[in-house]
């Protein structure tokens, strides 16, 4: 959402993370994440540990899913997201607050460790981005603000729906051929 405070946590896994599953299907996986900040005292010559931060932290959907088989109980960690709180009542009636982390993205610290990283084959159209209420990306850009209008399109190539002129002039580098949009959604290397 507009607004929001991102805020990025580093720390190890206290445990494996847990997946389950909403009643409409939605995975959602939770774990937490602790992260112990170090100072040096120059007077002990030596380095300190600070109170420790437990974040309790949840991922949605796929991501969730790559998570709760990438990662395991220890595992340095890189995450970053959303602060919300959540207020309940207990069986014994009393009400509590808690602080949790919306997860956006995560991922495995690479200071003292290696990984090796698979994609996973995207739902949808093309293994390209869906994006919100104006359509995909995957062959190209289609859809515009509201869904379905202007954009690239991945037909006749070049910027269309705008009154924006397709092709371009001869010997132009940018200029995309008939049939082609110039997106490519293979990394370069």
């Amino acid at each position: 959402m507009a607004g929001d405070t991102i805020i990025t946590v580093v720390g190890n896994l206290t445990a494996d993370p847990e997946l389950r599953f909403t009643a409409s299907g939605a995975a959602v996986a939770s774990f937490t994440v602790a992260s112990t900040p170090r100072t040096f005292d120059r007077q002990a010559g030596e380095w300190k540990d600070g109170d420790t931060l437990f974040m309790r932290c949840s991922l949605w959907r796929d991501a969730a899913e790559n998570v709760a088989e990438s990662l395991t109980k220890g595992t340095r960690v890189i995450v970053q997201g959303r602060l919300v709180q959540r207020s309940y009542t207990t069986r014994e009636g009393e009400n509590r607050t808690v602080v949790e982390m919306q997860v956006d993205e995560v991922g495995p610290s690479l200071r003292y460790a290696k990984a090796q990283v698979t994609r996973t084959p995207r739902a949808g159209q093309g293994g390209g981005f869906q994006g919100g209420p104006g359509g995909n990306f995957g062959g190209g850009f289609q859809g515009g603000p509201v869904g379905g209008q202007g954009g690239y399109s991945s037909q006749g190539g070049g910027y269309s729906g705008f009154d924006a002129p397709s092709g371009g002039q001869a010997g132009d580098p940018w200029a995309s051929g008939p049939g082609s949009t110039g997106f490519n959604d293979e990394p370069p290397f």
